[in-house]
Protein backbone atom coordinates (compact mmCIF):
# COMPACT_ATOMS: atom_id res chain seq x y z
CA UNK A 1 0.00 0.00 0.00
CA UNK A 2 1.13 3.54 -1.10
CA UNK A 3 0.90 6.06 1.74
CA UNK A 4 0.51 10.12 0.73
CA UNK A 5 0.13 13.36 2.54
CA UNK A 6 -3.53 14.69 2.85
CA UNK A 7 -3.22 17.35 1.21
CA UNK A 8 -1.02 20.28 2.73
CA UNK A 9 -0.42 18.37 5.76
CA UNK A 10 1.99 16.30 6.90
CA UNK A 11 -1.05 13.26 7.90
CA UNK A 12 -0.20 10.06 6.03
CA UNK A 13 -3.14 7.87 4.50
CA UNK A 14 -2.96 5.26 1.93
CA UNK A 15 -4.21 5.61 -1.39
CA UNK A 16 -7.67 3.58 -0.83
CA UNK A 17 -9.87 5.27 2.20
CA UNK A 18 -12.82 2.91 2.90
CA UNK A 19 -16.12 4.49 3.30
CA UNK A 20 -18.11 3.21 6.19
CA UNK A 21 -21.48 4.22 5.52
CA UNK A 22 -22.65 0.40 4.84
CA UNK A 23 -21.51 -0.05 8.32
CA UNK A 24 -24.42 0.76 11.35
CA UNK A 25 -27.95 -0.64 11.87
CA UNK A 26 -29.76 -2.11 9.80
CA UNK A 27 -33.38 -0.63 11.81
CA UNK A 28 -31.36 2.74 11.84
CA UNK A 29 -31.22 5.74 8.99
CA UNK A 30 -32.65 5.38 5.59
CA UNK A 31 -30.41 3.10 3.86
CA UNK A 32 -31.39 -0.34 6.24
CA UNK A 33 -32.23 -2.48 3.01
CA UNK A 34 -28.45 -3.15 2.41
CA UNK A 35 -26.50 -1.55 5.40
CA UNK A 36 -24.58 -4.44 7.72
CA UNK A 37 -24.64 -5.36 11.25
CA UNK A 38 -21.83 -5.10 13.14
CA UNK A 39 -20.66 -8.77 12.91
CA UNK A 40 -21.32 -8.35 9.26
CA UNK A 41 -18.99 -5.16 9.06
CA UNK A 42 -15.90 -6.66 10.71
CA UNK A 43 -14.27 -8.73 8.50
CA UNK A 44 -14.13 -5.83 5.87
CA UNK A 45 -12.59 -3.85 8.65
CA UNK A 46 -10.32 -6.41 9.33
CA UNK A 47 -9.24 -7.02 5.81
CA UNK A 48 -8.99 -3.22 5.31
CA UNK A 49 -6.63 -3.08 7.94
CA UNK A 50 -4.96 -5.96 6.77
CA UNK A 51 -4.44 -4.84 3.19
CA UNK A 52 -2.57 -1.32 4.44
CA UNK A 53 -5.69 0.76 4.39
CA UNK A 54 -5.48 3.23 7.21
CA UNK A 55 -8.45 5.57 6.34
CA UNK A 56 -11.51 5.01 7.29
CA UNK A 57 -14.45 7.44 6.91
CA UNK A 58 -18.07 7.82 8.58
CA UNK A 59 -20.50 10.31 9.35
CA UNK A 60 -22.81 11.44 12.54
CA UNK A 61 -25.94 10.71 10.19
CA UNK A 62 -24.92 7.01 8.59
CA UNK A 63 -27.65 4.94 10.77
CA UNK A 64 -28.05 8.11 12.37
CA UNK A 65 -24.62 7.72 14.48
CA UNK A 66 -24.86 3.99 14.68
CA UNK A 67 -21.83 4.10 11.88
CA UNK A 68 -19.81 5.60 14.20
CA UNK A 69 -20.17 3.14 16.85
CA UNK A 70 -19.57 0.05 14.82
CA UNK A 71 -16.56 1.92 13.33
CA UNK A 72 -15.04 2.99 16.99
CA UNK A 73 -15.73 -0.65 18.52
CA UNK A 74 -14.46 -2.37 15.34
CA UNK A 75 -11.28 -0.56 14.37
CA UNK A 76 -9.71 -1.23 18.24
CA UNK A 77 -9.04 -4.84 17.56
CA UNK A 78 -7.06 -4.79 14.27
CA UNK A 79 -4.89 -1.43 14.61
CA UNK A 80 -3.53 0.92 16.57
CA UNK A 81 -5.25 4.03 17.49
CA UNK A 82 -1.93 6.16 16.29
CA UNK A 83 -1.82 3.93 13.35
CA UNK A 84 -4.96 4.78 11.84
CA UNK A 85 -6.53 7.87 10.54
CA UNK A 86 -10.66 8.06 11.10
CA UNK A 87 -12.72 10.66 9.66
CA UNK A 88 -16.61 11.76 10.19
CA UNK A 89 -18.37 14.41 9.36
CA UNK A 90 -21.07 17.27 10.43
CA UNK A 91 -23.91 18.99 9.37
CA UNK A 92 -27.14 16.87 8.78
CA UNK A 93 -29.56 16.87 11.31
CA UNK A 94 -29.86 14.05 14.25
CA UNK A 95 -33.54 15.54 15.68
CA UNK A 96 -36.25 16.99 14.36
CA UNK A 97 -35.70 20.78 16.88
CA UNK A 98 -33.38 23.71 15.77
CA UNK A 99 -29.73 23.72 16.03
CA UNK A 100 -29.55 19.98 16.06
CA UNK A 101 -28.21 20.31 12.82
CA UNK A 102 -26.15 22.16 10.72
CA UNK A 103 -22.90 24.37 11.30
CA UNK A 104 -23.49 26.75 13.32
CA UNK A 105 -21.22 26.76 16.70
CA UNK A 106 -23.38 25.35 19.16
CA UNK A 107 -24.36 22.21 16.35
CA UNK A 108 -21.18 21.51 15.86
CA UNK A 109 -19.61 21.52 19.02
CA UNK A 110 -22.18 19.48 20.49
CA UNK A 111 -21.85 17.32 16.71
CA UNK A 112 -18.29 16.61 17.93
CA UNK A 113 -18.72 15.46 21.71
CA UNK A 114 -21.79 13.15 20.39
CA UNK A 115 -19.23 11.83 17.71
CA UNK A 116 -16.84 11.16 19.83
CA UNK A 117 -18.75 9.66 22.11
CA UNK A 118 -20.10 7.31 19.99
CA UNK A 119 -16.34 6.12 18.68
CA UNK A 120 -15.26 6.09 22.10
CA UNK A 121 -12.31 7.84 21.06
CA UNK A 122 -10.59 11.27 22.67
CA UNK A 123 -9.72 12.92 19.05
CA UNK A 124 -11.00 12.65 15.47
CA UNK A 125 -8.29 12.86 12.95
CA UNK A 126 -10.59 14.32 10.20
CA UNK A 127 -13.74 16.50 10.79
CA UNK A 128 -15.69 17.70 7.69
CA UNK A 129 -18.45 19.67 7.26
CA UNK A 130 -21.06 17.80 5.29
CA UNK A 131 -22.29 20.55 3.41
CA UNK A 132 -22.68 23.89 2.89
CA UNK A 133 -24.87 25.81 5.48
CA UNK A 134 -26.34 29.15 4.19
CA UNK A 135 -28.28 29.38 7.18
CA UNK A 136 -25.07 30.34 9.33
CA UNK A 137 -21.96 32.70 8.70
CA UNK A 138 -18.77 30.66 7.19
CA UNK A 139 -17.44 33.32 9.81
CA UNK A 140 -19.02 31.44 12.63
CA UNK A 141 -18.14 27.93 11.49
CA UNK A 142 -14.62 28.65 10.77
CA UNK A 143 -13.79 30.00 13.74
CA UNK A 144 -16.00 26.87 15.89
CA UNK A 145 -14.03 24.48 13.54
CA UNK A 146 -10.92 26.34 14.58
CA UNK A 147 -11.51 26.41 18.17
CA UNK A 148 -12.54 22.59 17.73
CA UNK A 149 -9.19 21.80 16.41
CA UNK A 150 -7.27 23.56 19.33
CA UNK A 151 -9.51 22.24 22.19
CA UNK A 152 -7.77 18.58 20.68
CA UNK A 153 -10.72 17.45 19.39
CA UNK A 154 -9.90 17.25 15.61
CA UNK A 155 -6.72 17.24 14.60
CA UNK A 156 -7.38 18.38 10.46
CA UNK A 157 -10.66 19.56 9.31
CA UNK A 158 -12.06 18.84 6.03
CA UNK A 159 -15.33 20.11 3.45
CA UNK A 160 -17.42 17.90 1.13
CA UNK A 161 -19.82 18.65 -1.79
CA UNK A 162 -20.00 22.52 -2.02
CA UNK A 163 -19.65 25.01 -4.96
CA UNK A 164 -15.91 26.23 -5.45
CA UNK A 165 -16.61 30.08 -4.64
CA UNK A 166 -18.18 28.56 -1.38
CA UNK A 167 -15.02 26.61 -0.38
CA UNK A 168 -13.05 29.06 -1.59
CA UNK A 169 -14.37 31.84 0.67
CA UNK A 170 -14.17 29.54 3.52
CA UNK A 171 -10.57 29.40 2.91
CA UNK A 172 -10.08 32.94 2.23
CA UNK A 173 -11.51 33.78 6.06
CA UNK A 174 -9.43 31.02 7.51
CA UNK A 175 -6.08 32.42 6.12
CA UNK A 176 -6.95 36.16 6.63
CA UNK A 177 -8.50 35.35 10.36
CA UNK A 178 -5.44 32.79 11.20
CA UNK A 179 -7.88 29.98 11.97
CA UNK A 180 -7.44 26.45 10.96
CA UNK A 181 -8.02 25.89 7.07
CA UNK A 182 -9.64 22.56 5.18
CA UNK A 183 -6.70 20.48 3.84
CA UNK A 184 -9.52 18.39 2.06
CA UNK A 185 -12.39 18.00 -0.29
CA UNK A 186 -14.40 15.16 0.09
CA UNK A 187 -16.78 15.89 -3.73
CA UNK A 188 -18.79 13.61 -5.94
CA UNK A 189 -16.40 12.35 -8.98
CA UNK A 190 -16.52 9.23 -10.99
CA UNK A 191 -16.42 8.37 -14.54
CA UNK A 192 -20.83 8.93 -14.69
CA UNK A 193 -20.45 12.61 -13.07
CA UNK A 194 -16.94 15.08 -13.45
CA UNK A 195 -18.70 18.17 -13.09
CA UNK A 196 -16.31 18.98 -10.89
CA UNK A 197 -13.72 19.23 -13.04
CA UNK A 198 -14.71 22.46 -13.89
CA UNK A 199 -13.94 24.50 -11.00
CA UNK A 200 -13.30 22.53 -8.12
CA UNK A 201 -10.50 20.38 -9.06
CA UNK A 202 -8.80 22.58 -10.46
CA UNK A 203 -9.16 25.04 -7.60
CA UNK A 204 -7.84 22.18 -5.26
CA UNK A 205 -5.44 21.27 -7.22
CA UNK A 206 -3.96 25.13 -7.29
CA UNK A 207 -4.31 24.99 -3.77
CA UNK A 208 -2.87 21.86 -2.71
CA UNK A 209 -5.87 20.07 -0.71
CA UNK A 210 -6.82 16.86 -1.26
CA UNK A 211 -9.03 15.44 -3.15
CA UNK A 212 -11.22 12.20 -1.59
CA UNK A 213 -14.17 11.69 -4.03
CA UNK A 214 -17.23 9.42 -3.04
CA UNK A 215 -18.80 7.79 -5.03
CA UNK A 216 -16.03 6.68 -7.12
CA UNK A 217 -17.99 3.90 -8.65
CA UNK A 218 -21.09 5.73 -8.83
CA UNK A 219 -23.19 3.44 -6.68
CA UNK A 220 -22.07 0.48 -7.56
CA UNK A 221 -23.21 1.60 -11.75
CA UNK A 222 -19.33 1.27 -12.78
CA UNK A 223 -18.77 -2.01 -11.41
CA UNK A 224 -21.59 -4.20 -12.84
CA UNK A 225 -22.83 -3.81 -16.29
CA UNK A 226 -25.41 -1.91 -17.34
CA UNK A 227 -28.87 -3.80 -17.04
CA UNK A 228 -27.68 -5.31 -13.66
CA UNK A 229 -29.03 -4.45 -10.31
CA UNK A 230 -28.50 -4.60 -6.91
CA UNK A 231 -30.48 -4.43 -3.62
CA UNK A 232 -28.75 -1.13 -3.13
CA UNK A 233 -29.56 0.16 -6.77
CA UNK A 234 -33.57 -0.38 -6.49
CA UNK A 235 -33.65 0.79 -3.44
CA UNK A 236 -31.26 3.57 -3.19
CA UNK A 237 -33.13 6.73 -4.32
CA UNK A 238 -30.41 9.38 -3.74
CA UNK A 239 -28.64 7.47 -5.96
CA UNK A 240 -31.15 7.06 -8.44
CA UNK A 241 -31.55 11.00 -8.30
CA UNK A 242 -27.62 11.62 -9.07
CA UNK A 243 -27.36 9.39 -12.18
CA UNK A 244 -30.97 9.65 -14.69
CA UNK A 245 -29.45 12.73 -16.97
CA UNK A 246 -27.37 11.84 -20.12
CA UNK A 247 -28.35 7.82 -20.09
CA UNK A 248 -27.35 6.89 -23.22
CA UNK A 249 -23.78 8.62 -22.26
CA UNK A 250 -23.95 6.92 -19.31
CA UNK A 251 -24.27 3.21 -20.70
CA UNK A 252 -21.62 3.85 -23.10
CA UNK A 253 -18.97 4.82 -20.75
CA UNK A 254 -20.27 1.48 -18.55
CA UNK A 255 -19.72 -0.55 -21.37
CA UNK A 256 -15.81 0.90 -21.94
CA UNK A 257 -15.41 -0.09 -18.26
CA UNK A 258 -16.58 -3.50 -19.12
CA UNK A 259 -14.54 -3.84 -22.39
CA UNK A 260 -11.30 -2.74 -20.80
CA UNK A 261 -12.14 -4.89 -17.67
CA UNK A 262 -12.69 -7.91 -19.68
CA UNK A 263 -9.58 -7.23 -21.89
CA UNK A 264 -7.52 -6.47 -18.72
CA UNK A 265 -8.93 -9.91 -17.03
CA UNK A 266 -9.86 -7.67 -14.12
CA UNK A 267 -13.28 -6.67 -12.73
CA UNK A 268 -14.64 -3.41 -13.87
CA UNK A 269 -14.30 -1.93 -9.97
CA UNK A 270 -10.92 -2.22 -10.60
CA UNK A 271 -10.94 -0.05 -14.01
CA UNK A 272 -13.35 2.54 -12.49
CA UNK A 273 -10.60 3.20 -9.62
CA UNK A 274 -7.85 2.83 -11.87
CA UNK A 275 -9.67 6.23 -13.33
CA UNK A 276 -9.00 8.48 -10.25
CA UNK A 277 -5.26 7.12 -10.12
CA UNK A 278 -4.72 7.99 -13.68
CA UNK A 279 -6.56 11.68 -13.26
CA UNK A 280 -3.98 11.78 -9.55
CA UNK A 281 -7.06 11.85 -7.19
CA UNK A 282 -5.62 11.22 -3.40
CA UNK A 283 -7.37 8.59 -2.42
CA UNK A 284 -11.04 7.51 -3.65
CA UNK A 285 -13.23 6.37 -1.02
CA UNK A 286 -14.67 3.11 -1.60
CA UNK A 287 -17.22 1.01 -0.02
CA UNK A 288 -17.27 -2.90 0.59
CA UNK A 289 -19.90 -5.24 1.29
CA UNK A 290 -19.25 -8.27 -0.71
CA UNK A 291 -15.74 -10.33 -0.58
CA UNK A 292 -13.75 -9.23 -3.49
CA UNK A 293 -14.71 -5.31 -3.26
CA UNK A 294 -11.59 -4.64 -1.36
CA UNK A 295 -9.46 -6.77 -3.81
CA UNK A 296 -11.26 -4.99 -7.00
CA UNK A 297 -10.05 -1.89 -5.08
CA UNK A 298 -6.32 -2.79 -4.11
CA UNK A 299 -5.46 -3.84 -7.40
CA UNK A 300 -6.57 -0.30 -9.29
CA UNK A 301 -3.44 1.01 -7.18
CA UNK A 302 -1.38 -1.55 -9.27
CA UNK A 303 -2.96 -0.94 -12.55
CA UNK A 304 -1.97 1.81 -15.06
CA UNK A 305 -4.37 2.81 -17.51
CA UNK A 306 -2.72 3.84 -20.95
CA UNK A 307 -3.60 7.04 -22.41
CA UNK A 308 -5.95 5.75 -24.86
CA UNK A 309 -7.64 3.56 -22.43
CA UNK A 310 -8.19 6.70 -20.46
CA UNK A 311 -9.55 8.47 -23.70
CA UNK A 312 -12.14 5.50 -24.30
CA UNK A 313 -13.78 6.03 -20.76
CA UNK A 314 -13.98 9.62 -20.74
CA UNK A 315 -14.88 10.32 -24.75
CA UNK A 316 -18.65 8.98 -24.14
CA UNK A 317 -19.12 11.69 -21.31
CA UNK A 318 -21.69 14.65 -21.80
CA UNK A 319 -22.15 17.67 -19.46
CA UNK A 320 -24.67 16.85 -16.53
CA UNK A 321 -26.77 19.70 -14.55
CA UNK A 322 -24.78 19.59 -11.04
CA UNK A 323 -26.37 17.60 -8.34
CA UNK A 324 -24.99 15.70 -4.68
CA UNK A 325 -24.38 19.80 -3.74
CA UNK A 326 -26.57 20.90 -1.55
CA UNK A 327 -25.84 24.56 -1.63
CA UNK A 328 -28.33 25.46 1.17
CA UNK A 329 -29.54 24.31 4.24
CA UNK A 330 -32.56 21.70 3.50
CA UNK A 331 -35.80 23.47 5.27
CA UNK A 332 -37.11 19.88 5.86
CA UNK A 333 -34.54 18.25 7.14
CA UNK A 334 -36.29 14.76 7.39
CA UNK A 335 -35.69 14.89 3.81
CA UNK A 336 -32.06 15.31 4.18
CA UNK A 337 -31.57 12.65 6.26
CA UNK A 338 -33.60 10.01 4.04
CA UNK A 339 -31.88 11.31 0.70
CA UNK A 340 -28.42 12.84 1.42
CA UNK A 341 -25.24 10.84 0.58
Amino acid sequence: MEYVNLGPSGLKISRLCLGCMSYGDTSKGWHGDWVLSEDESRPFIREAIEAGINFFDTANMYSMGASEEVVGRLLPEFARRDEIVVATKAFLPWRQAPNTGGLSRKSLFKAIDDSLTRLDMDYVDLYQVHRWDETTPIAETMEALHDIVKAGKVRYIGASSMTAWQFAKAQEIARSRNWTPFISMQNHVNLLYREEEREMIPLCRDQGVGIIPWSPLARGRLARAWNETTVRSETDGFGQMLYRQNLEADRAIVDAVGEIADKRGVPRATIALAWHFARDTTAPIIGATKTDHISAALAATQLELSDEEVNRLEAPYRAKDPVGVASTAPRDWSLSVRTAE
